[in-house]
């Protein structure tokens, strides 16, 4: 079962990133709070949205997306740019990711987004196949730059 997750969720979405975050094997870089959690999806201003994925026998959370809009200026309209997925080991291969990307694919059309983009690691093999059995398409003319930490001090000052 998949849920809009609620501000109740946001101790085991803290969890479920570390746990991403560890499995890329980056977990020194995962220093998000549960308050700047909380404050980004259920503050005065949400700019970011998840859903959470259930066990349908314990109703136990095993997975989650979490999720913003971008948009694109050629189609002129929004889109949703998937920040994170993830699925706990134990319960891959029971259907959660698929139902998590259709909840977004879902949103998508009803709301009339032109775009469901993420990224992946290049090395993460199950996951490049699990998208393009899904018909996703890799954008392989486009590199991903990231200004942080000091360089992006020394750019912005």
């Amino acid at each position: 079962m998949i849920r809009t997750a609620t501000s109740a969720d946001v101790p085991v979405i803290h969890a479920l990133v570390r746990e991403l975050a560890d499995y890329e094997e980056a977990l020194h870089e995962a220093r998000a709070t549960e308050e700047q959690l909380r404050e980004a999806l259920f503050g005065e201003r949400p700019a970011v949205f998840a859903h959470i994925a259930e066990d349908d026998t314990t109703g136990e959370p095993v997975g989650f997306c979490l999720w913003f809009l971008n948009f694109s200026t050629w189609r002129g309209v929004h889109g949703i740019y998937l920040e994170d997925l993830y699925v706990r080991p134990e319960a891959r291969g029971g259907g959660h990711g698929k139902a998590l990307l259709t909840e977004l694919a879902r949103i998508c059309v009803e709301r009339g987004y032109a775009r469901l983009e993420w990224s992946v690691l290049n090395w993460n093999e199950p996951s490049i196949d699990f998208y393009k059995a899904l018909g996703a398409a890799p954008q392989d003319e486009w590199t991903v730059y990231r200004l942080t930490d000091g360089a992006l001090a020394r750019l912005g000052s």
